[in-house]
């Protein structure tokens, strides 16, 4: 899979971005030290100037990428859910039992993120991080319907469209495929701030981890006879 996902490259709506950061180094750069960053100090005291002194870069040049910090957030957030996606369905291409292609599709979107070289100046592992701390700012907004007509969350909904297709393949008459897969992918990222900042909030940490629990969840929710 690896030799796979080093030829792909992760599309984003061009909407979201003045130019494409993965077309130049110095876009490369803006999107691996912004990551750092918004990872150390939070995305509210994240700011293109900081940004421009720590590339050494004038804060301009960052502007002919991203329109503001917002679209930058979307575009990290949008790249995160597509290499998410990939991961899914190169894990999943070749499995013929639905039980078992839910289960690892399941795993995939709820377990600890590792770090994948195939994309080298993106570092997962924080990038997950800012998912999990940050990615609701992406969406909790005024302008949210005018963006999702844009199509600046095509990538998530397509993510979650694919685990709802997988649910209702294990059981068609199951009413609430959308509503468990969205379920499983928002309510992964909790569980997880939760394990970091609330653990007396969340059973992950003692009875495993929140893939464990969400695969209960689901399969819990299903009926998986033949028949059903």
């Amino acid at each position: 899979m690896e030799q796979l996902l080093q030829s792909v490259k992760i599309g984003i709506n061009e909407k979201i971005y003045v130019k494409d950061p993965q077309s130049s180094d110095l876009g490369k750069r803006i999107i691996e030290e912004s990551i750092l960053m918004i990872n150390t100090m939070g995305f509210e005291s994240f700011t293109f100037k900081k940004l421009g002194l720590k590339i050494g870069s004038n804060e301009s040049s960052i502007y002919r990428y991203f329109e503001n910090k917002h679209k930058l957030l979307l575009y990290l957030t949008s790249w995160y859910w597509g290499w998410l996606e990939y991961q899914l369905v190169f894990s999943t291409n070749s499995m013929a039992d639905p039980i078992e292609k839910l289960k690892k599709a399941i795993e995939i979107v709820t377990k600890p993120t590792e770090e994948d070289s195939a994309f080298s100046h993106i570092n997962e592992v924080l990038l997950n991080k800012i998912i999990i701390n940050e990615y609701s700012k992406s969406y909790l907004t005024k302008e949210v319907d005018t963006e999702n007509k844009e199509g600046y969350f095509v990538i998530y909904k397509r993510l979650v469209n694919r685990l709802s297709a997988m649910i209702k393949f294990v059981d068609t008459k199951y009413g609430y495929p959308s509503s468990l897969a969205s379920t499983v992918l928002e309510g992964s990222l909790h569980q997880h701030f939760l394990k970091d900042h609330f653990t007396s909030l969340t059973d992950c940490r003692e009875n495993g981890d929140p893939t464990e629990y969400f695969t209960q969840l689901v399969f819990n929710s299903l009926n998986t006879e033949p028949n059903g």
